[in-house]
């Protein structure tokens, strides 16, 4: 029988649950609808850098956002086929083509499951503050000179009697009208939040540009839409399971490997970028690991569905949390949208202005750049600014990976030689004769040089003291500096004799007494020589 003092349990209330998270569920689609429409154009984009249709890549867009935003470890953020994945592939497609790009989209998911699984995302926590900067303000700077060909048309000419085509500025009359609308977008999406936030100011931008363009074609002018911007019309479907067709032997895994190697660390770089941008502009904590594991089997299905591989795009994920998206809902709509536009809304598509999508990327621009860094000067180490211009540029004229470990050894390098010179040691004479060495400070390879120089061999006494009580010894360098002073005392004929270290540094020195030669007093008429005699 039933103790009728046992509160009962609430029934599952689905419509209940739906009307108290109404407002996060209408912010989580209404910015997913946005981010699939600025999908559209850039995975479009993609596809003249990678080498493969434009269909590939919007399939890509679908399948790997469904996927990474169902295992998601950070809600909100937005996965698709991306520019960094297609700079990386575009030579394995243009020498051995599509098959062995599916088989190492596939191979390179494998990768970033293994990397997840063996929670090597902690690393991502080595990864400087200055370095984030400059990641954000080099991407900014790329996305705003990438939509700069939007303002381009492509033109035949003659040079040295040969017919060219080259990419020149627009004529300026439809320059002017060109820049004039999107300056009218970006006013919108400014000023609009200021009456309402119920629908994102980018959609309504884009539906109002969409609208606008069509009734200018009613009156023969005509403004460059996505269908121009792909030269064909976006028309398709499903993606369709598909197992690569190449060898199963090694020779395919020697081909595909150092590709699937160099993408999924690209691939894992940005999305923990874009994690750890997403989790300051939230003010929460995503899981790195579950979200590596995420793009991992996003890239993995996407192999076996005829994809091109990608990773978190942090633009589009700016987007979306600034539309008010917060949960993977906004990524499930996002992935599910894009599909539905391209098998049941291609004309739309087709029809939008490349002026409304060009003024968003503009505002991501915007948004993305850290315009307080241009004001450090002064009033944060000439270090940290350093390693902002060292990551921008290199974002800019490289690619991302190589830019964060470029800014990640920098960091490491300024750090070790200001570490280093954090060494000094309080020299005290005794009665007896002898001159004591207090060491202050961390010895290691970076402050070596620094600690040889404390000592003045030729006028100290025949006995000399180091204690390293106030210091820590960390490495093999420091071991050795120790070794080397020791000897320069006993060549003068002197004693060197070291006093009151920490069990971890008698540790090492016992460690490495086949190399060292050094004297350890522990008190007590216990002498301790290295190496033993």
């Amino acid at each position: 029988m039933r103790d009728k003092k046992q509160p009962k349990q609430e029934k599952f209330r689905p419509m209940q649950l739906l009307k108290d998270n109404k407002g996060a569920i209408r912010g989580d689609v209404l910015s997913g609808l946005t981010v699939a429409l600025a999908l559209i154009p850039e995975s479009i984009a993609f596809t003249f850098v990678a080498g493969v249709s434009p269909i590939l890549s919007l399939q890509t867009a679908f399948m790997i956002g469904l996927v990474a935003a169902i295992f998601t470890g950070r809600p909100g953020m937005i996965s698709s086929s991306t520019a960094a994945i297609a700079v990386v592939i575009a030579s394995l497609v243009a020498t051995h083509g599509l098959e062995y790009l599916f088989a190492m989209v596939v191979l390179m998911g494998v990768i970033q499951i293994i990397i997840g699984l063996l929670k090597l995302g902690k690393y991502a926590r080595i990864i400087p503050y200055p370095v984030m900067l400059g990641f954000l303000n080099g991407l900014s700077i790329l996305i705003f000179i990438a939509q700069l060909d939007q303002f381009k048309i492509n033109q035949v000419v003659e040079v040295n009697g040969n017919m060219v085509t080259q990419s020149v500025w627009m004529p300026w009359t439809d320059l002017a009208v060109m820049i004039g609308f999107v300056l009218f977008i970006m006013a919108m999406i400014h000023i609009i939040p200021k009456f309402t936030k119920v629908i994102p100011s980018s959609l309504i931008a884009i539906v109002v540009m969409t609208l606008i363009a069509v009734g200018l074609g009613s009156f023969g002018m005509h403004l460059r839409n996505v269908q121009d911007f792909a030269g064909m019309e976006i028309v398709g479907g499903l993606p369709g399971f598909h197992i690569p067709q190449v060898p199963l032997n090694f020779e395919t895994l020697r081909i595909i490997t150092p590709y699937a190697f160099i993408g999924g660390l690209v691939g894992l770089t940005e999305a923990v970028l874009t994690l750890q941008v997403i989790d300051e502009m939230t003010n929460t904590r995503g899981r790195t690991n579950k979200e590596i594991i995420a793009q991992g089997l996003a890239n993995t299905v996407n192999g076996f569905f005829g994809g091109m591989g990608g990773d978190a795009m942090i633009g589009q994920s700016i987007i979306n949390i600034k539309s008010g998206g917060r949960h993977r809902l906004s990524g499930l709509v996002a992935a599910s949208a894009l599909m539905f536009f391209i098998m049941f809304g291609s004309a739309f598509i087709n029809a939008i202005p490349l002026t409304g999508l060009v003024g968003v990327m503009f505002m991501v621009v915007v948004g993305t750049f850290k315009w307080e860094s241009l004001r450090y000067k002064g009033k944060v180490p000439m270090q940290d600014i350093l390693v902002v211009i060292i990551v921008s540029a290199i974002t800019i004229f490289a690619d991302l990976a190589t830019a964060v470990i470029t800014g990640v050894v920098v960091s490491a390098l300024i750090f070790a030689w200001e570490k280093g010179k954090v060494i000094y040691a309080n020299v005290e004479e005794s009665d007896n004769g002898s001159k004591t060495y207090k060491i202050n400070g961390t010895l290691f390879f970076g402050s070596v040089l620094n600690f040889k120089e404390l000592f003045d061999v030729e006028s100290d006494p025949d006995e000399v003291i180091l204690d390293l009580k106030y210091a820590k010894v960390t490495d093999y360098s420091a071991v050795e500096a120790i070794s080397s002073v020791t000897k320069r005392y006993e060549e003068s004929g002197k004693t060197f004799k070291i006093v009151r270290l920490s069990d971890e540094c008698k540790r090492m020195f016992h460690n490495a007494n086949a190399f060292t030669s050094v004297i350890i007093d522990e008190g007590e008429d216990e002498i301790i020589e290295y190496p033993y005699v």
